[in-house]
């Protein structure tokens, strides 16, 4: 009889509990927390980072590694350390809603508030505002000096002494003016001593990564000033002018790391029509002025030197690479508007379709061809060309040999192939010869240390290596399963992916499905280095050194788990000496990969699951006792959540599928639940991701559906190529009912939402089953041979591969395939469909044409069908704008909320909202409660 008292007892405080709790609505959005631009200190001692609240205002954290708050900061954002771990130094943003309202009252832009400078002091705890700000720069590798630019200020003060009305006027040149033409006043900071050095109008600063070197570009200290490129030294103050000219422009400042080499471009024509050409010019320590290494006279014919092209040195300072390129086309600059033909003149066999050359005439009228001129022999040395445009250096441009491509014979076929081939050169830096050439070879890199070029052949199904000084050409995982096992689309199967190469290219390190092998390049002899595959646990390699091209395989390397069974992630550790891997942390979480201290073996990491939001963490690298750091949304005890867990069920024709089933945190098998069913492709081994509550782009928040009451079903899918439409039917009917059968969902209440791709199921399956009370789909594909001619607008390709060879797995062409193209449209099958449906897409789509959701909705019109259609205006594929996205959310909810919880139809459901009231009403009020029924 006590126990159950004691039972009901503990019933009715959990139910208490849960009815105390507060249900998600669109407005509770804004109070919830991200974290953003997380940083440690170099030696580990202390954190930072901001909370984005809403997607509006920042609030700038500073920790020590106990987790104490050593600064906490409203507005401040995107902080850095100093290389010597003493200061923090971050941006301070004004208020959004404080600078929305001036807005509103039409203050002018040169009238709304600037940014601030803000440099915390971890010792003493001081912090320093500086401001209006425009930019600033720290050393990478320097400590002590911080330079920032200053925008305008305006004083607006009457000089003392003078009287304006009995002073003669004089007549004055108008003052030179702060700006992007002109440049920025440049205020260089010393840290320690607090002297402050200003340098006016100044275009463009860098600091030397390693050394105690600033150099910047100016167009003058005052309007008869030449303009010039200057150094300072950090240590003395000293400054050298490099160089100086009237009117000159400068451009690609680069240092060599050490800071001992300055490379940089001089345009001095003041002329539009460029009469001199560009220069590079070199300074060296030591030396008073830079000399000019390069000019028109010196550089091959048809080529010149390009202001467009990376300066930069090889890591041992033995090379300076700039570019050269063709001069540009002259235009007739006498023709008037009426005599200029404005034609696009398509022709069937171009490698590149017009609107690709389209979208890529900026970068291709600006495109260098890489060169390097050797400070040791002084000698220019030719690396790309016209017909080799892409250049890829060894070793961190140490290399003797340089790697150089172009895909130009293939490009015609790999818009329907899906596949880029390339023709290679391997370049002596030292000479410019050419010393192999590899024809339609695959997508290749440099090894490291540039011995090899290696990648992976689609075709063979297997990595390669060439053997760049002898051209030997090794296979090193043929018939060897090193690729996606799991590959349902009508092509040759990707690759898992490597970790990379170990020091001195000794050996790859690449990845099957689970394990990561050591592969020799020569002879592709394999060792296995972590035994994955028994317990189904996927091995992968953390990088914590991003500067470092190669693993140090005497040293223990990081590893990341993750099990395809309970889904459950972690870290490990792989001792290459002892061949042993050690489990360091898992459980039921996404772990992210660590961002480890430059100079310390203490590291930063979140973790995260469906209930648990992704919060910093700091640790050693054996993860013993880590530390929560951040409490980013303490109020989300404060709602009904929800409960995620992993479903099964067999598919119509004969499949074992998982997927995630997401329910209420109240949830009580006994009632009756609406159903909404989401889903792409395959989302079961992400059922640790966090979804806070937000304004979506394309699909449900999870979080905000459960906390009103949804359940929600995302079922993995399995594709057939040639059947994408029946192969989603086959996987997602089968759960859906398997659900309706466990008792708790309400089998007359159930809906659909997908986006893209999977907009596109869900447009076909409302065609074949009335099981979906109402229906979203969003940017979907209606008609595949319409689509299969269209075009990506985003990047001017042809749609043809897309159903040739990938996403949309039709396996052909429409003519060889029709009946394919024709049964996997849903447009063929409009007249079939009772679903309501709300469609959504954009007409700066550059993903999915829009004029696909246009074809779907006026024929769902035609034939009297309940539908609706949404179209944010200059928005992509997905709305991005937050107050578009809000809007999106709100539309959604409405809709589904009133087909599936009887609710109250919107206005805009009943009439729309006409032009005249765009942007004005939204017609979100509701008209009266509806009978569920």
């Amino acid at each position: 009889m006590l126990k159950r008292i004691s039972l009901l007892l503990m019933v009715f405080v959990q139910t208490l509990f849960h009815a105390q709790k507060k249900t998600l609505d669109h407005n509770d959005y804004k109070l919830w927390n991200t974290i953003k631009d997380e940083a440690i200190a170099p030696d580990g001692s202390h954190t930072l980072y901001s909370l984005e609240r809403g997607e509006k205002d920042h609030f700038f954290k500073v920790q020590d590694a106990k987790g104490n708050f050593i600064l906490e900061y409203d507005r401040g954002q995107k902080g850095q350390f100093m290389y010597d771990s003493k200061y923090a130094v971050f941006t301070i943003k004004a208020w959004k809603d404080s600078v929305m309202a001036m807005k509103k009252r039409k203050v002018k832009k040169d009238k709304l508030p600037k940014d601030s400078l803000g440099i915390f002091n971890l010792k003493t705890k001081s912090l320093v505002k500086i401001g209006p700000l425009k930019s600033y720069k720290i050393p990478d590798k320097w400590s002590g000096t911080v330079a920032y630019q200053l925008e305008d200020i305006k004083k607006g003060k009457k000089e003392e002494g003078k009287d304006s009305l009995t002073e003669p006027k004089k007549k004055k040149d108008k003052p030179k003016k702060v700006g992007k033409k002109n440049g920025y006043h440049l205020v260089v900071l010393n840290l320690e001593t607090q002297q402050k050095d200003t340098v006016k109008f100044v275009t463009d600063y860098l600091f030397a990564k390693k050394g105690k070197w600033l150099a910047y570009a100016s167009t003058g200290a005052t309007k008869d000033s030449d303009a010039g490129v200057f150094v300072r030294n950090l240590e003395s103050g000293e400054t050298l002018a490099l160089h100086q000219s009237p009117k000159a422009k400068y451009f690609k400042l680069g240092f060599s790391e050490s800071g001992k080499n300055l490379g940089f471009i001089v345009d001095a024509d003041t002329t539009k029509v460029q009469v001199r050409p560009n220069e590079l010019y070199l300074w060296q320590e030591g030396d008073q002025a830079a000399q000019k290494l390069m000019d028109n006279t010196k550089t091959p014919s048809s080529y010149v030197v390009s202001k467009y092209g990376k300066v930069h040195f090889s890591e041992d300072e033995s090379k300076l690479y700039f570019g050269l390129a063709r001069p540009p086309i002259e235009k007739d600059t006498s023709l008037l508007d009426e005599e200029i033909v404005n034609v696009e003149v398509w022709t069937y066999d171009e490698p590149k379709l017009y609107t690709v050359q389209e979208l890529q005439l900026k970068n291709d009228s600006i495109r260098s061809f890489v060169t390097a001129f050797d400070l040791n022999t002084k000698k220019m040395v030719r690396i790309a060309d016209k017909t080799h445009m892409d250049t890829e250096l060894g070793d961190k441009g140490n290399a003797n040999m340089a790697l150089v491509r172009t895909s130009m014979p293939y490009d015609l076929a790999s818009q329907w192939t899906a596949r880029r081939y390339y023709d290679y050169k391997v370049v002596n830096t030292v000479t410019g010869e050419t010393q192999q050439e590899f024809k339609k070879v695959p997508r290749m890199e440099l090894s490291p240390k540039a011995n090899y070029g290696y990648g992976y052949s689609r075709v063979d199904s297997t990595w390669f290596t060439y053997n760049l000084s002898s051209g030997k050409h090794t296979l090193l995982t043929k018939d060897q399963v090193f690729y996606s096992e799991e590959n349902d689309y009508p092509n040759y199967p990707f690759p898992y992916g490597m970790a990379g190469w170990t020091k001195e290219d000794k050996h790859l390190l690449v990845y099957d499905r689970y394990d990561i092998w050591k592969i020799h390049p020569e002879t592709g002899a394999k060792v296995k280095l972590t035994n994955g595959r028994t317990s189904k646990t996927v091995y992968r390699y953390l990088d914590l050194d991003e500067e470092e091209e190669a693993i140090d395989f005497t040293q223990p390397l990081l590893l990341s788990t993750f099990n395809e069974l309970t889904k459950d992630g972690g870290y490990a550790t792989y001792n290459p000496k002892a061949n042993r891997v050690t489990p360091l942390i898992s459980g039921p979480y996404s772990y992210s990969e660590p961002q480890k201290a430059l100079l310390a073996n203490r590291l930063i990491f979140t973790r995260q699951s469906f209930g648990e939001f992704p919060d910093l963490r700091i640790s050693d690298l054996n993860f013993k006792k880590p530390i929560k750091l951040s409490n980013a949304n303490p109020q989300q005890k404060d709602y009904n959540w929800g409960t995620i867990e992993l479903m099964d069920w067999i598919s119509l024709d004969g499949k074992k599928l998982q997927g995630l089933l997401v329910k209420p945190e109240d949830f009580d098998p006994a009632k009756k639940y609406p159903l909404l069913v989401n889903f792409y492709e395959k989302s079961s081994d992400r059922i640790h991701r966090h979804r806070h509550p937000r304004a979506e782009r394309s699909s449900l928040n999870y979080s905000f559906y459960t906390s009103r009451g949804y359940v929600i079903f995302n079922p993995d899918v399995e594709y057939r190529v040639g059947y994408p439409g029946e192969s989603a039917y086959n996987c997602v009917i089968p759960g859906v009912t398997s659900l309706v059968e466990k008792g708790f969902v309400d089998k007359d209440n159930i809906g659909v939402q997908g986006h893209s791709w999977g907009g596109y199921q869900i447009a076909y399956l409302v065609t074949k089953t009335d099981i979906f009370k109402a229906a979203e789909s969003g940017a979907p594909v209606p008609n595949m041979i319409s689509a299969y001619g269209g075009i990506r607008w985003w990047t001017g390709l042809s749609r043809q591969f897309q159903y040739e060879h990938t996403q949309s797995r039709i396996g052909g062409t429409p003519w060889e395939y029709p009946s394919r193209y024709i049964e996997n449209s849903p447009i063929f099958n409009v007249d079939k469909i009772n679903t309501p449906l709300l469609i959504m897409h954009n007409d700066a789509d550059g993903h999915v044409p829009w004029y696909q959701g246009i074809e779907f909705f006026v024929s769902l019109r035609r034939l009297g069908k309940p539908s609706w259609f949404l179209n944010y205006n200059g928005e992509p594929h997905w709305p991005l704008k937050l107050q578009n996205r809000t809007d999106f959310s709100i539309r959604m909810a409405q809709f589904f909320d009133h087909y599936l919880k009887g609710e109250g139809k919107p206005s805009w459901m009943e009439r729309g909202v006409p032009p005249l009231e765009k942007g004005i009403q939204q017609g979100y009020e509701l008209l009266g409660d509806t009978d569920k029924d």
